[in-house]
């Protein structure tokens, strides 16, 4: 029993049971990358507070005061208030952004400020056909038109509002829409309209943080957007008809029909279904940060394992090949330098970026690794070579990072050609053969004498 837990077969599974044991550095440095990234968050909503949120931009929408029947538990019909909604016909929305990045200590978020620009209309015979559902409470002299916006901390400006060709003013208001989004308002007396349709046109500046989204609130809507930023994510329920991408910046178009979207021309506020789907409708642009510094420290420390184990395999090589000695103890310790990468890299890629905190981090524990290897195996040559191939393994690591869309490629090649060295490398060593046993000459453990 003594002589096989000296032999070749108990040494590495001891050393696969000390690469399992670095998967709890490994998680810790993984939980404590969620941490930050929610520090970062908190930062975020700390400056969208001051320069606005998330935006929507949702046009002018028509809301009329009425009443509808309720029957509570008992049965009993009682009224209450109410409000139906009704969209304009045609809307086009035109908006100009430039784009910045504000910081709240450590951390920064991009924000942008916008020109936006609406035209629309609404047709007398969509108000008609939504008032004869509600004729006996419609209450048309006391109708809004709301316009409907993600956070009214983005408001800046108000530079124009006509309706009808008539200078208006917004005035605000404590009523929502969609569940969520925010209204400034302007009284409209639909009475006093005589069957005219509603014209409006809307100048207005608004700021807000990472994305603007727009609502398809008209039964033809048309979007167009335009930034200074070469990485736009476009999101929500439709893709732009028409868009273009360069290292300038995007524009991009959108056009929506009533028959794109689950709800119709009208309906009143208290249907809680239709507010869903008027926010699954939204779409638009987030200002994407490619492979931002915690996106690809979580990458990273997916492959820690791996690379530690790809350490430990060099190592033991070294051990085998030139019938050296290294201590449980040594490979431990290994493992620790190796760990403290992944905490060195978050450190410092929130003060300098990613690249300049890889290179810095990874330069240390190559560094500590070739002057460890030395020492240990006693062989300056041999601790060179190991330092070599770890920088090797960073640079590895770092392509795959960089390579976003073929990281996984790349990766399983690499893997695939390692694995192949290893077994080449080690094609004819017999590993029935026993260690050297504690009797034979061995090289110092921390150097030669």
């Amino acid at each position: 029993m003594g002589h096989w837990m000296r032999g070749w077969t108990a040494r590495i599974l001891g050393l696969g049971l000390l690469a399992l044991l670095m998967l709890l550095p490994l998680w810790k440095v993984q939980s404590l990358v969620v941490e930050r990234q929610g520090m970062r968050q908190a930062a975020v909503d700390q400056i969208a507070q001051g320069w606005g949120g998330e935006q929507v931009i949702g046009g002018l929408v028509l809301a009329v005061p009425t009443r509808q029947p309720v029957a509570d538990s008992q049965g009993v019909v009682r009224t209450q208030g109410d409000v139906t909604y009704v969209l304009p016909d045609t809307a086009s929305t035109r908006i100009g952004m430039h784009t910045d990045k504000r910081r709240y200590g450590i951390y920064e978020a991009p924000v942008f400020g916008a020109t936006v620009e609406l035209h629309g209309r609404f047709l007398p015979a969509d108000i008609v056909q939504a008032r004869e559902h509600d004729a006996a409470s419609w209450d048309g002299n006391k109708a809004e038109l709301r316009l409907v916006l993600g956070d009214l901390q983005g408001l800046q400006e108000v530079n124009q509002l006509l309706i009808n060709g008539r200078p208006q003013q917004f005035t605000s208001s404590a009523a929502s829409f969609g569940g969520s989004w925010s209204t400034v308002t302007v009284p409209v007396d639909l009475d006093a309209l005589s069957g005219q349709p509603i014209e409006f046109a809307i100048s207005l500046r608004l700021a807000g943080t990472q994305s603007l989204r727009a609502l398809p609130l008209a039964r033809s809507v048309d979007v167009t957007m335009q930034a200074p930023w070469p990485d736009p994510s476009f999101i929500g329920s439709a893709l732009p008809a028409e868009r273009k991408v360069d290292a300038h910046g995007f524009s991009a178009r959108w056009h929506m029909l009533e028959l794109n979207r689950r709800y119709g021309q009208s309906w009143h506020a208290s249907e809680g279904r239709i507010e869903s789907m008027v926010q699954a409708s939204a779409f638009g642009v987030a200002l994407y940060q490619p492979v931002d510094v915690y996106q690809r420290n979580v990458r990273a420390g997916k492959y820690g394992l791996l690379f530690i184990t790809l350490t430990f395999v060099a190592f033991f090589l070294v051990e085998v090949l030139r019938r050296l000695r290294v201590h449980p103890v040594q490979y431990l310790l290994i493992g620790a330098a190796l760990t403290s990468f992944y905490v060195l890299l978050l450190a410092l890629s929130e003060q300098i970026g990613f690249g300049a905190a890889y290179a810095v981090a990874s330069l240390s524990v190559v560094l500590i690794m070739g002057s460890y290897a030395s020492a240990v195996l006693g062989e300056r040559r041999a601790g060179l070579w190991l330092g070599g191939a770890l920088a090797a393994v960073y640079a590895m690591l770092y392509v795959v990072l960089a390579a976003e869309q073929y990281a996984l490629l790349i990766g399983a090649i690499v893997l695939v050609v390692t694995v192949a060295l290893l077994m080449y490398l080690t094609r004819r060593i017999d590993w029935y053969a026993t260690l050297p046993s504690v009797a034979e000459p061995a090289p110092v453990i921390m150097g030669r004498s």
